[in-house]
Parts: structure tokens; C-alpha cells; sequence
């Protein structure tokens, strides 16, 4: 077992997780040994795939049984063995004493229950709260995560969040019953770094109040550096090597760990004609939700989600596209491919789309592609990754046979690092970041014109980070592809963007030349959020 000054917590003790199904099984995770002490924080850090989340899945048996299965290995929470526990034992433990916030959290939302439904289920279902008790006490936690308007936001359904928003509900979600354990997988993937930073605080003083231990998965190694008591690196399954924070940060004795510290996204965005042909131009974009009420449904105001927003983009060029969550920024994206109704003016590659019916855009769709920043949520469970990728290359008629198809697919996915034999599995048997790159191939294989990227790299460590930026460049010197790349991550968006687009509330407060405003911004918004940015990246680089 584990020896610790004092009885742990959790004890994870020589943790093994097989998944069959495969042509072979898969051993995800092998002899993994972790604990956790109340009140304390321990970082799980390791590439994308190394069986971070399969570890922390684990612990409340959330696997997908029975095709993972433990070969070997104990669970003991707060003294009782739970790794073969009862699920009526699971079921008074998970979302009470031990609570989890999601990677993805559209996916981990229903989409057919409102906010107040969702958040109030696990309070009736532990506590026996009443109807008016419940709401109280979900409204307290809207506001603790940040969450503005919590009344208007009881009704609302996850689709009609930003990403961020999202990942808040989730948050509220887990802390609803105050647990002893909260195990936080990519909690701030989705917010913005004044966000993070707010969410973070909240996280430590209520770890603070309740002497609730946190076990933290993250890429993110400022946050790791800041907030953790201890780091547990793993890679391909295992852990590799495990110490106090400020130690493993300053004296790292395994190579991956140094590899992992030392990747860095980042240089100058890739060289652009000055004189390229103009791709883009957007004029006075609108879009409004109707917010309804009474009995006739009668529209009472307005959401004004994107109001006004002028921009051009011109072949080759990057428009970096940044705001806290909840400014518009997606929404102006998807309204740009006519993928949302708005109002305004389009104008694409020298076409105006925003009055053409869906049949004249559909010769237009292959050289306009997205990325969404939900990878699972938009691969189609059923169909394997060979027919997510070949999707788009048949409904335009650009592989003459089948073989041609899967030549194309088995190239794209080696352009995202990915093996192609992996082309025959099925989007839930990849981690977060590996739908990710799935995510990124499908979109390649057209060779668009034009890509969103929607956090692109969100969901991928430093590294592959590292590795996926360097990909977009290479492509965009290769076919003078133009992006308009969205991130809420400011070091990857200055390393990428020729142009900067601020958004707040729904309204373009600054934009032009994005060295210009990295050096010099004049709105007060974009000077907090690049002061919060970089404060956010000294803490990290300091160690």
C-alpha cells in the first residue's frame, strides 16, 4: 500500500483497466497507485490518451462495463473497499460524497432538462430537498460559479449555453452536495483565463470550507504549478513518476515529465501575402434570440447574442477570435458558415450567403469547415472514425472509389498523428484529446478554403498542442488556408493570428493587426483579459 503521514482519503492501490471489444484488448490503464488526503490537491497530468480519465472514471466505476474490466487492483474510500461495492453503495457515493466534473460537459448534460432540473436532481436524490428549497440553493450555486442572470438561466437547456457556461452548470453540479472528494477532469477547458482564475479561487475556498480533497486532471500546467499539492504524471497507463508540486517543477527526474514541462506552444504566426485576394467580408452581422413569456409566448426582449460585428479575412490569413465565455464568439462563427439564422451581410469568396437558400450553399460547404469545440458531441457515435471521415469526402464526390477514400482518410489521420489502423474504431474508445484530432482530420480532408476553429486545441496537452499548431501552419503555407481560430488560450492565439477580433456581450469592442493590440491595446476589456492572460502564462512559465 501507499504510505502517507495520515490515513488517506482515497486509496487507489495497483489500479488495472482492460478494455476488450478491440481486434485485442487494450490494457488502458496498468498498476496505477494514487492516494488522496482530505483537503489536499493532486494533479493527474500525462498526454492525451495516457489513462488520466480512465483512472479517475474508476474510482466511481463510470467505465463502460463490461467491456473494461479491473484485472487487478483495490479502491478503498474513507476505509471501505468500493472497487466491487453493490450499486446501491455507488449509488449513495457518486454526485454526494464523491463528485465528478465532466471533460465534456454537453455531452454530460442531458439536453432534454433544464439547468434547474439537472442541478436539483442530485439535491432531491441525496438531500430530499422541496421544490422551493432546491431552487434557493441552485441559484446560490449559479452565482458561485459565476453564472450571470441565475433566475433567467433556471429554464434554459445546455444548447443554449456557450461552452463555458456549460462547463459552469457542471461545476455547480458536482458542488451541489458539498463532497468530500471532487474529481475535476479538465475543469477549466472551457473559460476564459479571467474565469479560470475566478473558478479556481472559488475551487480552493470551498475545498478550504468543506476540507473537500480535489483530484485535479489537467493539461494545463499553470494551473497544476499553482493549485496542486502533489503531481502524479502518467504515460501510456502508468505513472511514471509522482512528487510534491514545487519539487517535480523544479527538479522533474523522468524524461517524459521533462518533455512534458518543457512543450510550449508557440512562435509567429506563418508569413501572409500582404496583397492575398479577400476571402471574407462580413458587414453588420446580427444575431438575437427571442426570449418569450406568458401564455401567448409573446417575445419580451432580446439575447443579443452577436450584434453588429464587421471583420474581413483575406486567403492565408489567421483572424484570432477572443472574449470571456459567453461573449458571442461561437455564435459569430456559426451565423459566418450559415449554420444559425442572423442578419447582415456575407460575403464568401466573392458570393453573398447570407441570403442564399441551403441547396446553393451546398457546393460551398466543402471549402467552409468547422471544428467544434465539443469533439464528442459532434462525432456520430455509430459510425466508425473511417466513415466520420469519408463522410464529407462522398457527399461532395471527391474520392473516385473506395479505396481512394480510405487512402485520403488513412493520410489525414497521419496528419494528425494519429495511427490510421485506429480508422475501424468508434469515437467512445478515444480520449478527449484523440476526438479532438478526429475532429480536426475530418474537417482537413476536404482542403477547405476557409476553417473555424472552435478551441481546437482545448482538449489536447501541451505537447500535442504544440504538435497541432505546427500542423495548421504547415497547411495553411501548403494551401493558403485561412482560419478563423477562437480560443480562450491568448499565448496560442498570438502565436497564429495575423488579425485580433475582441468580443464582449455580444458586441466587437476591438479588432485589427493582433501584434498591434498584443503590444498595445486601448479597450480597457482587452488590457484586463491580455493582463489576466499573461499573468496566468508568468505563473506558469516561472516554473
Amino acid at each position: 500500500m501507499i504510505d502517507t503521514l495520515e490515513t488517506p482519503l482515497l486509496v487507489v492501490d495497483h489500479l488495472s483497466v482492460r478494455f476488450t471489444g478491440q481486434p485485442q484488448p487494450v490494457d488502458a490503464v496498468r498498476d496505477v497507485s494514487l492516494c488522496l488526503n482530505r483537503n489536499e490537491t493532486v494533479a493527474l497530468v500525462g498526454e492525451s490518451g495516457s489513462g488520466k480519465s480512465v483512472t479517475a472514471l474508476s474510482v466511481l466505476q463510470l467505465l463502460p462495463y463490461p467491456a473494461a474490466s479491473h484485472p487487478g487492483g483495490s479502491i478503498v474510500f474513507d476505509g471501505d473497499e468500493i472497487m466491487a461495492a453493490p450499486p446501491a453503495v455507488l449509488q449513495k457515493i457518486r454526485g454526494d460524497r464523491i463528485s465528478m466534473i465532466f471533460q465534456e460537459p454537453m455531452t454530460s448534460l442531458n439536453p432534454l432538462h433544464v439547468v434547474e432540473k439537472q442541478i436539483g436532481e442530485t439535491l432531491l436524490l441525496h438531500k430530499g430537498y422541496s421544490r422551493e428549497k432546491s431552487r434557493q440553493r441552485i441559484l446560490e450555486l449559479l452565482d458561485l460559479v459565476g453564472i450571470e442572470d441565475p433566475e433567467q438561466r433556471l429554464q434554459t437547456y445546455p444548447h443554449q449555453l456557450s461552452g463555458g457556461q456549460r462547463q459552469r452548470i457542471m461545476i455547480a453540479m458536482a458542488l451541489a452536495n458539498e463532497p468530500d472528494i471532487l474529481i475535476a477532469d479538465e475543469p477549466t477547458t472551457a473559460l476564459d483565463v479571467t474565469v479560470q482564475a475566478q473558478i479556481l479561487e472559488l475551487l480552493q475556498s470551498l475545498q478550504q470550507r468543506f476540507q473537500m480533497a480535489i483530484l485535479l486532471i489537467t493539461h494545463d500546467l499553470g494551473i497544476v504549478e499553482r493549485v496542486s499539492d502533489r503531481v502524479y504524471v502518467m504515460q501510456e497507463g502508468q505513472i511514471v513518476e509522482h512528487k510534491p508540486t514545487a519539487e517535480l517543477f523544479r527538479n522533474p527526474e523522468h524524461t517524459y515529465t521533462r518533455t512534458l514541462l518543457n512543450a510550449e506552444p508557440g512562435g509567429e504566426a506563418v508569413a501572409a501575402a500582404a496583397d492575398a485576394p479577400l476571402l471574407l467580408e462580413v458587414k453588420d452581422l446580427r444575431v438575437w434570440f427571442p426570449v418569450k413569456r406568458g401564455l401567448w409566448r409573446r417575445t419580451v426582449r432580446y439575447i443579443k447574442a452577436v450584434n453588429g460585428a464587421s471583420f474581413s479575412l483575406c486567403s492565408g490569413h489567421t483572424l484570432g477570435v477572443v472574449g470571456e465565455s459567453g461573449s458571442g464568439k461561437t455564435t459569430l462563427a456559426l451565423a459566418v458558415l450559415r449554420l444559425l439564422e442572423s442578419r447582415g451581410n456575407i460575403l464568401f469568396d466573392g458570393c453573398s450567403i447570407d441570403t442564399q437558400p441551403g441547396k446553393a450553399l451546398r457546393s460551398l460547404r466543402q471549402k467552409m469547415q468547422i471544428v467544434f469545440q465539443d469533439p464528442f458531441g459532434s462525432l456520430n457515435p455509430r459510425m466508425s472514425i473511417q466513415r466520420i471521415i469519408e463522410e464529407g469526402l462522398l457527399a461532395h464526390g471527391l474520392a473516385a472509389d473506395a479505396n481512394e477514400c480510405e487512402q485520403r482518410v488513412i493520410q489525414v489521420l497521419e496528419d494528425v498523428d494519429m495511427d490510421p489502423a485506429i480508422r475501424h474504431r468508434y469515437p467512445h474508445e478515444f480520449s478527449g484529446g484523440q476526438r479532438q484530432r478526429i475532429a480536426i482530420a475530418r474537417a482537413l480532408v476536404l482542403k477547405p478554403a476557409l476553417m473555424v476553429l472552435d478551441e481546437p486545441t482545448s482538449a489536447l496537452d501541451r505537447s500535442v498542442q504544440a504538435q497541432i499548431l505546427g500542423l495548421l501552419k504547415q497547411l495553411q503555407r501548403d494551401y493558403g488556408l485561412a482560419y478563423i481560430f477562437i480560443s480562450h488560450d491568448l499565448k496560442l492565439v498570438r502565436s497564429i493570428s495575423h488579425f485580433l477580433l475582441v468580443m464582449l456581450r455580444g458586441e466587437v469592442v476591438e479588432q485589427g493587426d493582433a501584434r498591434a493590440i498584443f503590444a498595445s491595446p486601448q479597450h480597457p476589456y482587452t488590457r484586463s483579459l491580455l493582463q489576466a492572460a499573461l499573468h496566468h502564462q508568468t505563473a506558469a512559465e516561472s516554473a
